[in-house]
């Protein structure tokens, strides 16, 4: 009778569980993936599901549609809630899961910087649920609107507040203008949705601070000239149903979305493991846990500096890169293999798109600005996903929206509660 294979526990379906998956596929290892969701997201593009430019379909697949070729790997729709390193166990909801290997690819959740209170008036854009969310949020602003006949609460309509100027904030902020200058520019009565104040705050002095100065500089004047404020060096010190304070200042704002920070989720809560001021776990530079050999964390759950010191992005190739990096770890340790060495992330360039015909790009060698660097991030961006559906969709999707100024996903699905 043939020993056991090693069991290699994933919790997470994101890109740094994915990748290590399938890049075990071939290893003498059984691969169980956990994940509370039964689908992979594509969360560059989850600000366009939430600006009602595409649906959700288009930037999602199921799990076990990816890997039902995958021979050595099950899937379970679960939630874990502990770990047990001792006795090498998972505890989730579905059930009790042994490991030999454990992987924790468990991505991020929204910060507050401490006043938690404010993620029921700002949300942040981190799940599907959340970009539905704030797609019903933004579209019943205008039908608020609409119907609201005192010009005070009408102007609160159609104040839409972003917090946080990174490349989620600025993505935001560029769909949201054009969604109000052009796809729904001629579909209200009462009102006219060009005037629509579109107002994104940064704490700090720039927006797109990850990003060389130059193409910062680039972004701020291409948001401007679509018609969005930017107010930077303004921390927002309170936030509530009708708008936001920024030290004496005022704006009512009905919509408030939160692009401002993230942290860690709890997995490094499961272990005991030692972790930074946000939660992200500490790993040695072979992403295994520090005091626990046998387990590796991965992506937006991790807590480690890159070759020139300092801390790595929370970026999709990154956690690709890890993901791969550590299934090469597992499987040498499995067959005897020549140990990978230390992991080395190789920068594959930072993107942000300014709405629908401008774009930074930053590749290091290479610094790309404007139009030609917006087609260059959506085929980056179309290359990516995952599964040849999808990209056809999304390509189709996109030259539509570009040539008729229409956006597919303007649903509202759930009743009106006000």
């Amino acid at each position: 009778m043939a020993a056991p294979k090693p069991k290699v526990v994933i919790v997470g379906a994101g890109f740094g569980g994915l990748s290590t998956a399938v890049k075990l596929s071939k290893a003498p290892v059984d691969i169980t993936i956990i994940d509370r969701c039964n689908h992979h997201l594509f969360q560059p593009l989850l600000y366009q599901v939430a600006t009602a430019g595409l649906s959700p379909a288009d930037i999602a697949w199921p799990v076990r549609s990816i890997l039902r070729k995958q021979a050595n790997a099950r899937v379970i729709l679960g939630e874990v809630t502990a770990i047990d390193s001792t006795d090498r166990v998972v505890e989730c909801d579905a059930g009790l899961i042994h490991y030999d290997y454990l992987v924790l690819a468990t991505g991020a959740q929204h910060a507050y910087f401490g006043n938690e209170k404010w993620a029921t008036f700002a949300h942040g854009l981190k799940r599907i649920e959340d970009a539905t969310y704030i797609r019903r949020q933004i579209l019943l602003a205008f039908e608020y609107a609409e119907m609201e006949a005192e010009q005070d609460k009408r102007d609160r309509y159609l104040t839409f507040v972003i917090v946080g100027a990174g490349p989620t904030g600025v993505e935001l902020a560029g769909a949201l203008i054009e969604l109000s200058r052009k796809a729904l520019a001629a579909d209200f009565r009462s009102i006219d949705p060009r005037q629509a104040r579109i107002i994104l705050i940064e704490a700090g002095d720039q927006v797109l601070p990850s990003f060389p100065d130059p193409l910062s500089i680039f972004a701020q004047k291409a948001l401007e000239k679509l018609g969005v404020e930017v107010l930077l060096g303004t921390p927002v010190t309170h936030c509530d149903e009708t708008g936001v304070n920024l030290g004496q200042r005022r704006i009512e704002a009905s919509t408030i979305l939160w692009a401002a920070g993230v942290a860690a989720s709890p997995a490094g809560q499961w272990l005991g493991a030692e972790c930074d001021n946000v939660g992200r776990i500490k790993v040695n530079q072979d992403l295994s846990i520090l005091g626990f050999p046998d387990v590796y964390a991965i992506g937006d759950t991790v807590s480690l500096n890159g070759q020139d010191g300092q801390p790595l992005p929370g970026i999709a190739p990154v956690a690709k890169q890890q993901g791969r990096y550590v299934a090469q770890r597992i499987e040498a340790s499995v067959t005897g293999k020549e140990d990978p060495g230390p992991f080395r992330y190789r920068f594959m360039g930072n993107l942000a798109t300014i709405g629908r015909k401008a774009a930074v790009i930053d590749f290091g060698f290479v610094k790309l600005k404007g139009w030609f660097a917006w087609w260059i991030w959506g085929l980056a961006h179309i290359y990516y996903l995952i599964g040849m559906r999808n990209r056809l969709l999304v390509a189709i999707q996109w030259l539509w929206s570009y040539f008729t100024f229409q956006s597919g996903g303007r649903l509202i699905t759930e009743p009106d509660n006000r």
